[in-house]
């Protein structure tokens, strides 16, 4: 059965615009290097041939034309990173986005249950995701353990005094469903891998998709994450992504170091 997450109350189209201004204002305020405008690297995502069972399978012949990504930028804090693999794909069509995480994993771990809470600290998947490319400073935040604890947010990074802002009553509708091989939260065995994938409608983009409206050459920027904890009690995990961060200590959260997705009609 899907996972569909309600939004009890849309905000303001003004609220958004007025953040919108406020991203672009601070662009020249960066002071680390940062990718530039146009020449970051780019994922093309496919348009879907039919419909999309949002199911964590890729059953549909649509997958098969999507563009496969690996995650291959580790990061941890304590000590030498595992690295299992994540391979990562999109597709879109006149209503959706689309993501697909197929993640290897031996020891699946998935202790958060609130909603809003912290999901990050468990095997999760997260993206990350802004329809105005060149707004640096501003984007949106999907999170998702494989027991589908979800968090998401509005981002404002280095909003004041160097203080990144999560706006938490971002409340968007989109669907998530999880597969995997192995059983959650147990240590005694060895376990093979989870699955994961999303239906993010554009309209959960609160209007920011009116910027940039999705269509063949038009180009957002994005980030793929991957959170892998490997030990129920292990307060660590490590981090991999698709496009390099600048320094792990400082979070996921680099906007000036993400990609750009493109949407193709091919």
């Amino acid at each position: 059965m899907n996972c569909i997450f309600t939004e009890p109350m849309r905000l303001k189209s003004m609220l958004f615009f007025l953040i919108y201004l406020v991203s672009c204002s601070l662009l020249f305020s960066q002071t680390e290097e940062q990718l530039v405008i146009g020449q970051q690297p780019v994922y093309k995502v496919s348009r879907a041939g039919g419909a999309i069972t949002v199911d964590g399978r890729m059953d549909e012949a649509s997958w098969a034309n999507a563009e496969v990504r690996s995650l291959d930028y580790f990061y941890r804090g304590d000590r030498p990173v595992e690295k299992q693999q994540t391979r990562f794909r999109m597709l879109w069509d006149d209503e959706n986005l689309y993501l697909f995480y197929q993640c290897e994993d031996t020891s699946l771990t998935a202790r958060e249950t609130k909603f809003d809470a912290r999901p990050y600290l468990d095997d999760c998947a997260e993206f990350f995701c802004v329809p105005v490319p060149d707004s640096l400073y501003m984007h949106f935040g999907f999170e998702i353990n494989i027991t589908k604890a979800a968090y998401d947010y509005i981002v404002l990074w280095k909003y004041y005094n160097n203080r990144t802002v999560f706006i938490r009553g971002y409340n968007p509708v989109y669907q998530v469903e999880v597969t995997y091989d192995g059983t959650i939260n147990d240590d005694s065995d060895k376990d093979k891998m989870w699955q994961m994938e999303f239906a993010i409608p554009f309209t959960a983009f609160s209007d920011f998709h009116f910027f940039s409206r999705p269509k063949a050459g038009v180009r957002w920027a994005f980030q793929a994450v991957r959170q892998d904890r490997n030990l129920v009690e292990d307060r660590f995990r490590s981090t991999s992504t698709l496009f390099p961060i600048y320094d792990i200590r400082k979070d996921v959260h680099q906007p000036s170091r993400f990609g750009l997705l493109e949407f193709t009609d091919n």
